[in-house]
């Protein structure tokens, strides 16, 4: 099998020496294009977008054709799995996603079905297979799922939530059966994320976007068990001493969950995201990979103080192996396109030094 051009991410993520920090963002695809826009605009909604192979690529390259970014991710939604499970994902302009059904009882949750990932969910893989000829081994793919403590939360809450007090009564009142929801979503996500990296995903992410709402022990009960549940399933290869293109690396992101690093360690995950709360010099070094930690809106600003905070952020993660330069959450929909350029050059160039 041909190299990668650049496999800079993949040997970070593994710990290797790299000659420049890599870098990807968090919803790298997105809004603050103007040509996304004008896919969006074609494609007549979000859903048509995700569940159409050739738009999904298309959206999924826009990126990697504007900047020198070190991955690509596929173009999807963590909200595909609960979708797929006929709970019918909308969205709501200016709102978010929403569910037209939401589960309640222990009942609903034994109606919901495991989806196959190469039939209700066949459409993601074929993006990915698709994305993955496209970039020509330009660079990696990144293929990933929500935590399932994440996706349940919207299929309790029926969308998007300030307070989750539905999902936390069902914690607090009825915890068996959450545990019972979190154990076919971990199933089910397993399978989808298998069949990704089975079609051509090189890197796999979880994102826990709401992990971070949860009191410790319940982080632990209700999220970080669930997701080392998930890892202990994948089907990516072993992780040898030297750098390995055939291992498929995992990242696992609690956005929130900076204090939980020592915990989120011990799941199986080679790399952890963490938000812009935490100091990346308090963190250990190059025995787990680490990917942060810019406050998105640091990209509202000048040129002068784009550069001062990348410094920071390679300062404080210093001269160690295991770096991958990211954002601390996804970038907002109003970053100028000419922000992204300056920190993805400041990033190259400040770290090669």
């Amino acid at each position: 099998m041909m190299p990668l051009q650049n496999d800079r991410y993949l040997r970070a993520l593994q710990c290797q020496p790299v000659d420049y920090t890599p870098l990807w963002m968090m919803r790298q695809a997105g809004r603050y294009l103007p040509e996304y826009r004008q896919l969006r605009a074609q494609a007549g909604d979000f859903m048509t977008l995700c569940k159409t192979p050739e738009l999904a690529c298309e959206a999924t390259l826009q990126p990697i054709r504007r900047y020198d970014l070190d991955a690509a991710i596929i173009f999807s939604d963590i909200l595909t799995i609960p979708d797929a499970m006929g709970l019918g994902l909308y969205f709501q302009h200016g709102e978010g996603p929403k569910f037209k059904t939401t589960i309640n009882t222990s009942n609903d949750i034994k109606q919901l079905a495991i989806p196959d990932p190469e039939i209700e969910l066949g459409y993601v893989m074929a993006a990915i297979r698709q994305a993955k000829y496209e970039l020509k081994r330009k660079i990696p793919l990144i293929g990933f799922a929500g935590s399932p403590w994440t996706l349940a939360t919207y299929m309790v809450e029926g969308g998007s939530s300030k307070t989750f007090t539905k999902i936390k009564k069902m914690l607090y009142s009825d915890p068996s059966s959450l545990h019972q929801l979190l154990d076919k979503l971990s199933d089910s996500i397993a399978l989808y994320l298998n069949a990704q990296i089975k079609a051509g995903a090189q890197s796999i992410m979880i994102f826990d976007s709401w992990g971070g709402v949860l009191s410790h022990s319940s982080y632990r009960e209700f999220s970080l068990h669930y997701m080392s549940k998930i890892i202990s399933q994948l089907q990516r290869g072993q992780r040898q001493h030297t750098f390995s293109t055939d291992y498929v690396p995992v990242t696992l992101f609690t956005k929130g969950g900076g204090l939980w690093f020592d915990l989120i360690s011990q799941s199986g995950c080679d790399a952890i995201g963490v938000d812009w709360t935490v100091d990346l010099s308090t963190l250990p070094k190059e025995k787990i990979a680490i990917q942060g930690n810019l406050d998105p809106t640091v990209l509202y600003g000048n040129r002068h103080t784009i550069e001062k905070n990348v410094d920071l952020v390679l300062k404080e993660y210093g001269p160690y192996n295991g770096h991958i330069f990211n954002l601390g959450h996804g970038i907002n929909q109003d970053t100028p396109t000419e922000s992204v350029e300056i920190l993805i050059n400041a990033v190259h160039q400040k770290s090669a030094k």
